[in-house]
């Protein structure tokens, strides 16, 4: 039973998956902080070139 416990505490195998999951989360932060943040900005200025063109 010792040999079973010592394993499955010394096993890392799904270390891996949880980092990248913690990093994908991460990143879909940022992503959604920087759209948010800049959004309004990229938005008036692809509506000044609409104005130029139409």
């Amino acid at each position: 039973m010792r040999e079973l416990s010592m394993r499955f505490v010394n096993d890392e195998s799904g270390a891996t998956a949880m980092e990248y999951g913690l990093i994908a989360s991460l990143i879909s932060i940022v992503c959604v902080a920087t759209w948010q943040l800049l959004g309004p900005a990229i938005d008036a200025w692809f509506q000044e070139v609409l104005r130029r063109i139409v």
